[in-house]
């Protein structure tokens, strides 16, 4: 497991009130997350404008109402969520388990035999920050995620603990391609959160998504590629309070990268990224209430060359 970063002493103690709420039973974190939904979405309203632009350019044909009756699931999708992911500082792996279903964990298991190294693809849809913990219980010591590490000391510190505290690996977004190249061979999941808007700098893969002109981060296919890596895709969905599903899609690999990198056409040099974004595209229409819809994901514009 990756090492913890020093941090200073008197983070520790300011801990300790978020997981003393995390020692709560969730049904009654669920009462929390009541209060946190009613101060979201009326009173606060906390990026009411941008949610509803999102749903509106990405639904035309549902009307005002349907719109905001999403907007209002979101919320309440949305406050479950941070209750959640704070239960994460006390909830036994017994009870998680129970919560995370892997429906066809053997998509994933038939690469590690063949000591291969698996990109998994998620989206902030359903519990992302529960995917990583529940994999690794499902898989122990094969699991690890990406993350953009956060600027505010103490919450950095904090929400890595969350996420290693079951065994998952956190792996800063910069050290990517270093653990890639320290566990190669080893049969080994890294997770990456794939949906995030990428700027103009970062080379991305323009395309439309929900019918609007997005750019996505192409770090996958280059990663599949160099490593010759599998791919699958992560889906995840509430099933009811507090219980998930998560399901398995096999991607392009990086040999499929590799046979369309001279092609004109980029959604054949970028494979892995394209097939990711069409089904993530599919699995919001499903459910578009468990989307993060808060999110400026369409705040970059397509060049004109492009």
């Amino acid at each position: 497991m990756s090492a913890r970063p020093a941090v200073p002493w008197y983070y520790r103690p300011l801990s300790w009130p978020l997981l003393a709420l995390a020692y709560l039973p969730l049904f009654v974190l669920y009462g929390i997350a009541g209060f946190i939904y009613l101060l979201l979405s009326y009173v606060v309203r906390y990026r009411w404008g941008v949610m509803l632009a999102n749903l509106r350019n990405s639904f035309p044909e549902k009307n005002e109402a349907e719109v905001r009756r999403i907007g209002r699931q979101f919320y309440w999708h949305f406050a479950q969520v941070i209750v959640e992911i704070l239960k994460l500082g006390a909830i036994s792996p017994a009870e998680l388990r129970r919560r995370m279903r892997f429906v066809n964990p053997e998509l994933m298991t038939r690469h590690f035999a063949e000591s291969r190294t698996v990109l998994s693809l998620g989206s902030h849809r359903g519990n992302w920050e529960w995917i990583l913990s529940g994999a690794a219980l499902e898989f122990p010591g094969r699991a690890a995620g990406v993350y953009k590490p956060l600027k505010n000391e103490f919450f950095e510190y904090f929400i890595r603990r969350l996420r290693t505290r079951l065994g998952a690996d956190a792996v800063p977004m910069l050290a990517t391609l270093r653990y890639l190249v320290q566990h190669r061979g080893e049969g080994r999941t890294l997770s990456l959160l794939s949906d995030q808007a990428a700027g103009k700098d970062d080379r991305p893969y323009w395309t439309t998504f929900l019918h609007q002109d997005a750019g996505f981060y192409t770090s996958a296919d280059r990663l599949a590629q160099q490593l010759d890596c599998a791919v699958l895709y992560v889906g995840i969905r509430r099933v009811r309070r507090g219980y998930y599903e998560v399901r398995f899609t096999e991607l392009p690999d990086g040999r499929a990268v590799a046979a369309g990198a001279g092609s004109p056409d980029e959604a054949r040099r970028y494979p892995v990224t394209e097939a990711f974004i069409r089904q993530l595209e599919a699995d919001i229409r499903a459910t578009p209430e468990q989307y993060l819809w808060t999110h400026r994901r369409w705040k970059h514009r397509r060049p004109a060359s492009q």
